[in-house]
């Protein structure tokens, strides 16, 4: 072989070797800089709660920090488009929900198609919510709430986190499966939402387990039941809505996304980051404690649970007229 043949045959494959180092290098590096998960919601609520978290355990395990930024409004569509609109770099995440499956229907001009221009990473739990009232109620069952709701048509309000949050929707299957008259007032968030609860301003509410179950544990709140379709581990002695409603069952979920078009390798860190860290004793036992289950998933699997979201939640949007504020 001719000296300028070794010479072109080496240069071609140091081409083709290139991208692969590249892509090596880059997976290796990441994160070199700080990371914002960004979060649609205000501080102190189910998904603030667990993001954090989250967070904390990536930053101990990736040796970068993991700040968690808060961008509410417009029911998560601000954090949302925020990352949508961001570097495909990794360096700004989003922490999704059951509200963005929800969104896709409830909001009619987006900016942005969810499922096209967010990518998924993987999913970091499921989220129970929950059926408390104030001790003043009178009722201290499902099935005692629903006779007083219609005993007195629209006349009972029902407090939520903001509109397309997972108990917000919950609290509006709960309302289309029993057929009550009642007034669901979505708030900005669980916390105020707690804080009307916890005063008296209103005496029933749907809201995420984590916010609430401490309130709960001191007697601050009466919880009446558990949206899922089993007890929860945090509060065995509290019966599933299901018991009193036939078939009532809904659960919301959280998982990092990152914008379309983000690396596959960063997406492939970030996924076995999160997978580990969720096997974690300690980590699974906080997230058992505020009442939410780890729930790892590929970032396939989490693709096809927000295309599965997205149908389920457009029928309830549709069937119980809900609007946009």
């Amino acid at each position: 072989m001719s000296i300028i043949r070794r010479e072109v045959l080496h240069l071609a494959l140091g081409a083709i070797a290139l991208p692969v180092a590249t892509r090596i290098a880059r997976a290796q590096a990441y994160p070199v800089r700080p990371v914002r998960i960004m979060v649609g919601l205000p501080p102190g609520g189910q998904i603030d709660i667990v993001a954090r978290l989250i967070g904390q355990w990536l930053s101990d395990r990736l040796g970068q920090t993991f700040i968690i930024e808060n961008r509410p409004g417009a029911g998560g569509n601000i954090a949302t488009e925020a990352v949508v609109r961001a570097p495909a770099d990794g360096y700004t995440l989003l922490m999704c929900t059951t509200a963005n499956a929800v969104n896709a229907t409830l909001y009619q001009n987006l900016n942005y198609n969810f499922v096209r221009d967010i990518a998924p990473v993987g999913t970091t739990n499921r989220i129970t919510s929950l059926l408390a009232v104030h001790p003043s109620f009178p009722e201290k069952t499902v099935a005692g709430l629903i006779a007083f709701a219609k005993a007195s048509p629209g006349k009972l309000d029902i407090a939520t986190p903001p509109i397309g949050t997972g108990p917000h929707m919950a609290a509006e299957l709960f309302k289309m499966m029993t057929g009550v008259d009642a007034l669901i007032v979505p708030s900005r968030g669980d916390s105020p939402m707690l804080a009307d609860l916890l005063g008296g301003q209103v005496q029933v509410a749907f809201g995420g387990i984590s916010a609430s179950i401490a309130h709960v544990r001191a007697g601050k709140l009466v919880a009446l039941a558990v949206t899922t379709a089993t007890r929860s581990a945090a509060l065995p002695d509290i019966p599933p809505i299901g018991d009193a409603v036939p078939g009532y069952a809904t659960g919301g979920w959280q998982g990092i996304g990152a914008p379309s078009g983000t690396p596959a390798d960063i997406i492939d860190t970030l996924n076995k980051t999160i997978n580990e860290t969720l096997a974690d004793p300690n980590l699974k036992a906080k997230l058992e404690d505020l009442g939410v289950e780890p729930m790892p998933m590929t970032p396939a699997e989490f693709g096809k649970l927000i295309a599965d979201e997205t149908a389920r939640w457009a029928k309830v949007v549709k069937f119980a007229n809900i609007k946009a504020e």
